[in-house]
């Protein structure tokens, strides 16, 4: 299988690799100097350099367009900001190949009073002729790459979409579940990220454990809220996407979203944290799309909110575990 990845970062990478021991596999990074850089070195020092890439694998830069007309499969690795415009692209090009994005989270509203978009909306509202879904799951870059055992969910309404991913990248290290739940699986995908924040700020403030175990189980129950309120199912929260990604990116020393929360309790600032860590923490940018539209759908996200107030300097790290303890007692389900 001809296989394009559309985007030189960490994940993007990682999947590249894992692909190309059994298919031609292209990686076409923004940059130039980049793409030269890791063709002659044979390795991404900027984002995975730990890991060698193969021989096989071709490392370019160049026309999207041009790049994807003889691929069988075309995999967009950006950040959720770069969804939207290869996307439209891929559908101005009329691209035949299946397209799936592994990016997770809420895009940015384009204008205020729009709501920020998942990827499967996008793909619906940018580009319904094309053939799309998502890979998502419990999945660190750094070890995929090195051929650990990973589990992840192919998910699409088009059976075909979730085949062909199954057929890329299913191996002995790397199991692939199919999912016709794309809302979801991108609404896990989403959400786990402002829980590993909060759950990274419960254990920079050493809360103890019994505190990450409520956090997690409490933000699980909030995932799966929202997620059923935008039209998923329950059971999808209890499988990978849901359960196991959040306990990976909540508890995970590689998460970036878990180490936000870890330099919040420390009480340095959040732009001096974004900088530090020179990687997207898609957990800050969809925060805030993850309250908006679950307010706009009356569902409660007590740990969302706190996260937001966190984030925008509303409230200190003290203040926002002081807000949910403090709160009336409820129901569980």
């Amino acid at each position: 299988m001809k296989i394009l990845v559309v985007g030189a970062g960490a994940w993007g990478t990682a999947l590249a690799v894992a692909a190309s021991h059994r298919h031609t596999v292209t990686l076409l990074a923004r940059d130039s100097v980049h793409a030269s850089a890791m063709a002659r070195d044979q390795v991404n020092k900027k984002y995975l350099p730990s890991v060698p890439l193969p021989e096989s694998l071709v490392v370019q830069t160049g026309d999207l367009v041009r790049a994807s007309s003889d691929a069988q499969l075309v995999v967009i690795a950006t950040p959720m900001a770069g969804l939207r415009e290869q996307l439209a692209r891929l559908s101005d090009a009329k691209a035949q190949a299946p397209v799936a994005w592994l990016c997770k989270g809420f895009e940015k509203p384009v204008q205020a009073e729009s709501a920020g978009l998942l990827g499967h909306e996008l793909a619906r509202t940018l580009a319904p002729d094309l053939r799309t879904g998502v890979l998502s799951g419990p999945s660190f870059a750094q070890e995929v790459a090195k051929g650990l055992p990973t589990a992840l969910v192919a998910a699409s309404p088009d059976a075909t979409v979730v085949q062909t991913l199954v057929n890329a990248f299913h191996t002995d290290a790397l199991r692939l579940y199919g999912s016709d739940d794309w809302v979801g699986v991108e609404v896990g995908g989403a959400v786990k990220n402002v829980l590993a924040i909060a759950t990274g700020l419960c254990d920079g403030l050493t809360l103890g454990l019994n505190a990450r175990a409520a956090l997690i189980t409490r933000g699980l129950a909030e995932m799966a809220r929202l997620g059923v309120a935008l039209g998923a199912r329950q059971e999808t929260f209890m499988g990978l996407s849901g359960l196991g990604d959040l306990v990976l990116t909540a508890t995970g020393d590689l998460s970036r979203n878990r180490q936000v929360g870890l330099q919040l309790a420390t009480g340095r600032s959040l732009p001096e944290i974004i900088t530090s860590l020179g990687h997207v923490a898609e957990g800050v940018y969809s925060a805030r799309t993850v309250v908006s539209r679950a307010n706009a759908l009356g569902v409660d996200m007590p740990i969302s909110r706190a996260v937001v107030a966190l984030l925008d300097g509303e409230l200190t790290a003290a203040q926002a575990v002081r807000q949910l303890m403090q709160r009336q007692p409820t129901a569980e389900t």
